[in-house]
């Protein structure tokens, strides 16, 4: 069995310099080297990725890589920085419809090159659920393998750093045939609602963007402002797609329950269920890639495809 590890960048292959921590040649093939593994041929993207400054063309480029090998390999490895490595690992499950091997998503909190490193444990993880698991998108992260499109950084510098809802539907949309969708280039915000949040900013996010996440409290509430009425009904009307998800780690929108919601609802938002920030914003680059129709579009957010909420 040959795997193919895609190196993207990350905490995983740096080392330490003068202004902190920068990426180090050879760090990704160092740790294969001590793992003992030569069935593992390895990518380098180039420029790395700082997982910070990572964009859905980014996505492209790892799907592309993967693409590419599908035929030549059983398995595949994605090394990436854990700030936005839940993004990129929601993004992938959109890329693909038909995944029928194992892509695992994988990084750490210390560098291969650093004493106490979580890195090599986080590698021969992946390594090992690049042959094991099923097929999909995971994440393999202090020796747990969590679901891709529901996976969250639940915290900012403990090595156990992510946990995701368990889901039995596997991370892949089901096809009969390996087919990748593009991210196409669009604006895309998220936008939380808060207390007297900023009205202008509401208004030209909705009035701008071609898709928003919107970050409501609860169970799907919003303050009952004329501003936001407006706002919403100004995307409706343009075609700009809106989800919604709750500011709240657990628990699933509910439309209708309370009224400071029903604007929602008259302007067609996308209710989000229990899906995460980082599915939500990678699911909506995956739309708009799909189709140029706004209904179709619409009714594509709004099912669910990999086990990114639940039904």
């Amino acid at each position: 069995m040959t795997l193919l590890l895609i190196h993207a960048g990350g905490t995983i292959g740096m080392g330490k310099t003068d202004k902190g921590y920068a990426p180090v040649a050879g760090a990704l093939q160092d740790g294969l080297a001590e793992l003992q593994r030569t069935d593992v041929d390895v990518v380098e993207m180039s420029p790395l990725i700082d997982s910070a400054n990572a964009t859905p063309q980014d996505w492209n480029r790892i799907a592309e890589i993967i693409e590419q090998g599908f035929d030549r390999y059983d398995g595949f490895i994605v090394t990436h920085g854990t700030d936005t490595l839940a993004f990129t690992a929601s993004a992938l499950c959109f890329a693909f419809s038909g995944l029928t091997k194992p892509v695992i998503v994988t990084g750490s909190m210390i560098p291969l090159t650093q004493p106490n490193s979580d890195g090599l444990r986080n590698l021969g993880d992946a390594l090992t659920a690049a042959s094991t698991a099923p097929a999909g998108v995971w994440v393999q992260f202090a020796g747990k393998l969590l679901h891709g499109a529901r996976v969250r950084k639940s915290h900012s510098s403990a090595l156990d750093a992510f946990e995701a809802a368990d889901e039995p539907t596997p991370p892949a949309i089901n096809a009969p045939a390996l087919t990748r969708t593009p991210f196409a280039a669009a604006d895309l915000a998220i936008l939380s609602m808060a207390p007297a949040v900023s009205e202008k900013v509401i208004d030209y996010v909705l009035r701008t963007c071609d898709g928003v996440v919107l970050r409501v409290f609860g169970s799907g509430t919003v303050p009952e402002t004329d501003t936001l009425r407006r706002a919403l009904a100004a995307a409706k009307d343009r075609g700009a797609l809106v989800i919604a998800v709750s500011q709240c780690p657990e628990g699933r929108i509910a439309f209708g329950t309370y009224a400071a919601g029903a604007m929602l609802v008259e302007a067609e938002v996308v209710d989000g269920r229990d899906m995460t920030v980082e599915a939500a914003y990678a699911k909506l680059a995956h739309v708009i890639g799909w189709s140029e129709d706004t209904p179709t579009r619409r009714k594509r957010l709004a099912t669910v495809l990999c086990g990114e909420a639940s039904r």
